[in-house]
Order: C-alpha cells, then sequence, then structure tokens
C-alpha cells in the first residue's frame, strides 16, 4: 500500500497545472472566514458574554476579531501568504477551542475550516491572483511581465486537500448515514428541509412534494459519498462528480439556513474543476487583441513598477505596455512627437488612432480593463480630472530616471519562503523519492485518524463499549478518544454525522419567543417567526445553538433557560427594549419528522398553532422563569 501511494504521489508531483484553481480557493476561502468573523462580531455579546450585555467577561473578544479580520483580508488579496496563513490556523483553533464557540455555538463548519486551514498552511495560494505575487515582480521592475511565465503548480496541492478533506468527510458521512431510517428510505435531503428550524427563507415544498425527486436525490448522495474518495480522480468521472457536488452544497447553502458550511464545502470545488477547463476560461476572457498601447520610459523605476502594478489588475489582458525607448518609433501617429517628450509622460495608443497622455491615459487604461470602467470615467469629471492632473504632474515631473547599466544591475527578486516551495519544490526536487515516501507515511497517518474518528462514532460510540464495561472496550474507547482530541483540536477531524435518526427521533414540538410589551400588545422577538423559522441573521452558530442544543427531542431545562436568557438579553438590547417593562413568552408547537413521506409536510409544520407554556421575566437584571419541569411531556 505505501508503495502504491508512493507511486501516485510521485505521478501526481511531475505533473504540472495551472495555479488558477489554488489561488480562487484561497480567495474564496477568505471571504467565508471574513464574513464568518462579521457575524461573530455582530453576535458577540450573545456568544461570548455569559449574559449578554450585563455580565461582559471577555471585552477583548472585538479587537482580537478585528485583527482576525485583518489577517483575513490578508488572506483574500494573497498578502504577506505564509504569515497570513499561518496566523488564520491559529486563530480558528483558538476561537473554537477556547471560548464558548464550540461547546454551546457549534458553527457546524469550524472544524472543517480548521481542516482546510492546516493543508492551506502547504498550498502555493500566492501564485495567482495575489498581492505577493505582485510583490515578486515588484522586487525586480526592470524585468517586463512578459518575461514572467505563467504560474503553474503541483497537482498534488489540487488532489491533496481534496481526498482528505472531501473524500474522507464523505466517507465518514456516508458511514454515519446508513444507521438512519430516512437516509435508507432516501429522504435524507427531505427530513431536515421539512423542519422549520432548519430551513431558509426560500420556499422549496414545490421540490419536496415530489417524492420520486427526493428519492432520487437522497440515493444519488449516498452512492455519490461512498464513491467520491475512490473515483473522483478519475478523468472520466471528475465531471460528473464536480457537479453532483456543487449542486448538493449549493441546495444546502440555499435550501437550509446553515449557509456558511454549504458555502466552505462549495470553495473546495473550485480544486476539482479539470485543469483544462482553466487555459480555455483563460483563452475566452483574455482580449484576443490589445485595444490600447501604452508607452513608458524603460529608464524609469517608478514608470517600470506602474507598468508592472497596471499589468497585474489587467486581467482580461487588453493593455499592451511597450517601451518607449525601443518601439515608438515604430507606430507612424507617435512620429509628431518629441522623443524627449515622448518620455516625459505616460502615451498611448488606442485601435482608432487615437493619442492620449498623461492622465488621459490612466483614464483610457481603467476604462479599457472593463472592470475598472467606472474609476476611468471618474477620473474624467470635471474637477476630479483637474486634481488628479495636479497630483500627476507633481509626481511625474520629479521621478528620478537611471542610467542603462544602472538597469541592467536589477536587484535579486524575492525568495519564496512558502512551506510549498520549501517541501514541494526545493526538498522534493532534491529528493522525490525520499519525499514521496514520507509523505506516504504523513497521508497514512492522517487515514488512520480519519478510520479512528469513524471506527469511534460509527461503532464504538454507538455499541457503547464504555458502557459495558468490558476489560476489552473500555481501553480501546479510551485510547480512541484520547487520539479524537488530537485529531480534532489541529486536523478538523470530526464525525459527519449530521441530520440523522438520533436527531430527529422525538423531535415533536419547537419553541419560539414573544414579549408583552407595557400596553399589553403581543411581538415576536426577531428570532424565531410564526411559522417556526429562525429569522437571518440568526443562522449558522446561532441557529445551531437554538435548534441543536436548547431545543431538542429531550429539552434540558437548565440548558433551555440559559440559552432564553442570552436570546431575550441580546434580542431586547439590539431591538431597543427596556427588559425589566416587558415579560417573554414562551411557547410551543407542535411538528413532526417522520422518516417516511409525508406530502406537504413543511406546510404541515408551518401551520401548527403555537400555545404559551410559560414566561420569563427580568428584574434587577436577574432573569426568573415560570415554566413546566417537563416540557418534554407537553
Amino acid at each position: 500500500m505505501l508503495r502504491l501511494i508512493s507511486t501516485k504521489i510521485l505521478e501526481l508531483y511531475s505533473k504540472q497545472a495551472p495555479a488558477t484553481g489554488i489561488g480562487l480557493f484561497r480567495l474564496f476561502y477568505g471571504l467565508i472566514t471574513f464574513q464568518e468573523i462579521i457575524f461573530l462580531l455582530y453576535f458577540n455579546h450573545l456568544i461570548f458574554d455569559p449574559i449578554p450585555y450585563i455580565d461582559v467577561e471577555f471585552p477583548m473578544i472585538p479587537f482580537f476579531l478585528c485583527l482576525w479580520g485583518i489577517i483575513a483580508g490578508f488572506l483574500i488579496v494573497g498578502y504577506r501568504y505564509q504569515f497570513a496563513v499561518i496566523s488564520n490556523y491559529i486563530f480558528w483553533i483558538i476561537f473554537v477551542n477556547f471560548t464558548s464557540m464550540q461547546r454551546d455555538f457549534d458553527g457546524g463548519f469550524d472544524t472543517f475550516m480548521i481542516g482546510a486551514g492546516f493543508f492551506l498552511l502547504f498550498m502555493p495560494g500566492d501564485r495567482a491572483f495575489s498581492i505577493d505575487s505582485l510583490r515578486y515582480k515588484l522586487s525586480t521592475p526592470f524585468t517586463h511581465y512578459s518575461n514572467y511565465p505563467k504560474p503553474t503548480v503541483s497537482a498534488l496541492a489540487y488532489y491533496l486537500p481534496v481526498a482528505i478533506c472531501l473524500g474522507f468527510l464523505y466517507f465518514d458521512s456516508a458511514v454515519h448515514k446508513l444507521f438512519a431510517e430516512h437516509w435508507r428510505n432516501g429522504l435524507g435531503t427531505w427530513l431536515p428541509a421539512t423542519q422549520p428550524y432548519y430551513v431558509s427563507a426560500i420556499d422549496m415544498s414545490y421540490l419536496l412534494n415530489n417524492k420520486l425527486l427526493q428519492n432520487t436525490i437522497g440515493y444519488i448522495i449516498l452512492i455519490f459519498q461512498f464513491t467520491f474518495i475512490f473515483f473522483f480522480a478519475k478523468r472520466q468521472l471528475r465531471i460528473a462528480y464536480l457537479l453532483v457536488g456543487l449542486g448538493l452544497h449549493l441546495g444546502i447553502t440555499l435550501s437550509f439556513n446553515i449557509y456558511p458550511f454549504g458555502l466552505g464545502m462549495v470553495c473546495f470545488y473550485t480544486l476539482m474543476i479539470p485543469f483544462k477547463w482553466w487555459r480555455c476560461i483563460g483563452r475566452l476572457v483574455t482580449s484576443k487583441q490589445p485595444s490600447l498601447t501604452v508607452f513608458y520610459d524603460q529608464l524609469c523605476p517608478l514608470c517600470n513598477r506602474t507598468v508592472l502594478i497596471l499589468n497585474h489588475f489587467d486581467i482580461f489582458s487588453c493593455i499592451d505596455f511597450k517601451s518607449a525607448q525601443e518601439h515608438a518609433a515604430r507606430y507612424p501617429a507617435l512620429a509628431a512627437i518629441n522623443s524627449e517628450t515622448l518620455l516625459t509622460d505616460l502615451y498611448a495608443l488606442d485601435s482608432t488612432g487615437h493619442i492620449y497622455s498623461g492622465i488621459d491615459t490612466y483614464s483610457r487604461i481603467f476604462i479599457k480593463m472593463r472592470y475598472l470602467f467606472p474609476v476611468g470615467i471618474i477620473l474624467g469629471l470635471p474637477g476630479i480630472h483637474q486634481l488628479a492632473l495636479k497630483k500627476y504632474r507633481s509626481i511625474a515631473d520629479m521621478r528620478q530616471r537611471i542610467s542603462c547599466s544602472s538597469a541592467c544591475l536589477a536587484p535579486q527578486a524575492l525568495p519564496d519562503t512558502s512551506l510549498y516551495h520549501l517541501l514541494f519544490e526545493d526538498v522534493a526536487s532534491k529528493k522525490p523519492n525520499a519525499f514521496s515516501r514520507k509523505l506516504s507515511k504523513i497521508l497514512i497517518a492522517i487515514f488512520l485518524l480519519q478510520l479512528n474518528s469513524t471506527i469511534h462514532y460509527g461503532l464504538i460510540y454507538r455499541l457503547d463499549f464504555a458502557a459495558k464495561k468490558s476489560s476489552v472496550g473500555v481501553p480501546i474507547a479510551e485510547a480512541s478518544n484520547a487520539l479524537l482530541n488530537v485529531s480534532l483540536t489541529f486536523l478538523g477531524i470530526t464525525p459527519h454525522a449530521l441530520y440523522l435518526h438520533d436527531h430527529f427521533a422525538g423531535y415533536d414540538h419547537i419553541l419560539a419567543i414573544t414579549y408583552t410589551d407595557s400596553n399589553g400588545n403581543e411581538h415576536w422577538l426577531p428570532f424565531v417567526n410564526e411559522q417556526g423559522r429562525l429569522l437571518a441573521p440568526n443562522w449558522g452558530r446561532v441557529h445551531s445553538m437554538w435548534a441543536n442544543i436548547a431545543v431538542t427531542p429531550n429539552i434540558n431545562n437548565k440548558r433551555l433557560h440559559k440559552f432564553i436568557m442570552k436570546v431575550t438579553a441580546f434580542w431586547a438590547q439590539k431591538t431597543g427594549l427596556n427588559i425589566e417593562n416587558v415579560v417573554f413568552n414562551i411557547k410551543l408547537k407542535k411538528i413532526s419528522a417522520p422518516s417516511y413521506w409525508v406530502y406537504d409536510q413543511l406546510h404541515l409544520n408551518f401551520t401548527s398553532p403555537w400555545t404559551t407554556i410559560g414566561t420569563a421575566k427580568w428584574r434587577d437584571n436577574r432573569i426568573s422563569f415560570d415554566l413546566p419541569d417537563n416540557i418534554n411531556e407537553l
């Protein structure tokens, strides 16, 4: 097995692929992280305060979230990439393991983001769509951009993260699904989509009411997840797995209120897109002929850096930059311009033969870049044009020029210090066989850690070895659990037994909160609405807190009281309520979560009536409850 894996690694290592997919993966991962940080900032007091706005235990949380947001910004634009991915990985681990995020507000994708962040440490995410690639070019400003080859990476950087982060996840999830009756009945996606707590604002009932369609989707997902790890790399099947996977996770994003999980999975599919598609897309979106030719002073460091920056952002290749000293004489339209005058400004020539200079050249460049068209128009507006011209003139007239000999002594390019370069290009190129053997052993170790998680929760947990006091079972369970703590914390390896029968069995009631004001009028808290849906922005990890921890098939009153306290205190402050002057009403609605198909089950659950089962009151920053001792029996 070791030899087989080692041979496959060598084969993939020698295969070069465009860096486009990995650059987009880094960008999307950064965007998802950034939106989650914004979410955490908005719900900061609900998630981290013992009593929202009243007992603030971690006043520095917003500061560290802002620092994390800056790191996520670096990740999005690809600036200081290695520093950014290491810092981001540490932030995920700290916030998940040392705050209430994991205990009470598990987002359902935190461990997945840790695992993806771990692989980003070793991926060349700075080779495409990054500021770092521009910084590399700017370190040798007198090298024309056309002399830099298209960035490529080893195909290993694509296949390894997909195999481990998606392949292992899917197989683990499929094993757990076999224990769920509704999944065996082909209703794996139908059942959670009929539960008010779990659905988004989009009404999918026209799809849910088609039994054949739901059975087809359910069984396709089971087959897809069981076989993905074995066949996703097959060239003939790759597109099929790409389309099914995208459909699955886009469906989760649109139909459920756990959109961060759906988006996190979708971003991985940038690594599944066939390599030749990136080349074809590149040929389709780039201009066949440049629509503007710009002439610059080859001996001006500022001009050379400006050209490199503008070309870096010219993603459609609409602009052609040429040295005025070498190429201007070939264009008759520029013959009337004195050679000395030609070097004082940036001159541009469009396809109609029109000549532009100075700030007008910049305006025309932005317009021709297509996506920066508004910037070019704004730059030409009266007032703004005059101010820009004044600033441009002050910079252009003060710029320094150098001699040709100095240009030839250009500085060395910035060294590549990324872990990908050091391990996969430097070390691996010297000893490829030794490298493949070591990497094979690491992959087998990760596989064993994932296998331990699958067996632990799929067999040991379900068969309850520890409870049976077996002389063999108890040590096995304890050893397995110790390994789980390590793999969960640093690699994000966790069971993916989501929305199974043990989650929905007995889930026949849901709760909501209203309040009665001083005039006796009852209002719904902007949390759970009359249908029983959790309203935006109470999705993601806030949904998980209420639907998976506070309200369960067997409600624990202590936990329920805690989260009613947190929700009422938080939303009272957000909506400007004086909690001392209102009474919060706890309402219960009976619903159904059958493991067999029922026509229009979603609307049946939506229209089920509410009954008030108790109240909660705040006095002197303390909350008191008047609730039944056993809500489960109502």
